[in-house]
């Protein structure tokens, strides 16, 4: 993927080890958009972030007068804002069908991560590793159908799905090869992206050097 010139200059608030602050960094990337990227401690929150977002919670993103603080809707403007590469399809039905995929992938496995990764209830903490690895050995067929999540194309679907694929070694996940061969292969390729590395904090990089 060739580079892309830069275009624009805003500011975002990420937490370098959330996978919410994950998807949005990776579609900042893809669209090679010049943003001033804030690492935050979430337990040591600087004043300004309070100053932006009424919740005071990580992700924001500033955009001159405009403050976002829902990662999804950071997503969907940033794909408007800057149209190419575009990340959601151009007609109604298939737009919905990718917001539906959006919301599946939080409700099914992004809760699950955040049970994982902030519970300190040990059963719920196994069950919830077991329903998120039945999960994705549940939908492994269908990369065997397109090489990205339900589309030739690179999306904002996979931009959600990336983040907790990278998170699978410190969620305790393992997911068997020989069972998911094609998920495997589509993690080669989706991590392999260049816009996918770009987006990489120091955090996310130690969380897969053996």
């Amino acid at each position: 993927m060739g580079v892309i010139a830069k275009r624009s200059s805003m500011t975002f608030f990420s937490d370098g080890e959330d996978h919410y602050s994950h998807r949005v960094r990776i579609v900042l990337a893809e669209k090679a958009v010049t943003v001033d990227i804030i690492d935050v401690d979430p337990f040591n929150k600087p004043d300004e972030l309070a100053d932006v977002n009424p919740y005071n919670e990580l992700p924001a993103l500033v955009d001159r007068d405009l403050v976002l603080y829902e990662p999804n809707v950071m997503m969907e403007y940033l794909d408007e804002r800057f149209p190419h590469p575009p990340l959601l399809p151009v007609y109604p039905v298939a737009r919905a069908e990718s917001r539906l995929f959006m919301y599946r992938i939080q409700r099914d496995w992004a809760k699950l991560v955040d049970l994982i990764l902030t519970s300190k209830d040990k059963e719920a903490v196994a069950k919830a590793q077991k329903e998120l690895r039945e999960g994705l050995l549940n939908v492994t067929p269908i990369f065997e159908e397109k090489p990205y999540f339900m589309s030739d194309e690179f999306t904002i679907v996979d931009c959600c799905l990336a983040p907790i694929l990278w998170r699978l070694p410190i969620l305790g996940v393992e997911i068997p090869k020989d069972q998911a061969r094609a998920l495997y292969k589509y993690m080669d390729l989706v991590f392999a992206r260049e816009s996918f590395q770009e987006s990489l904090s120091e955090a996310e990089q130690e969380m897969r050097l053996d």
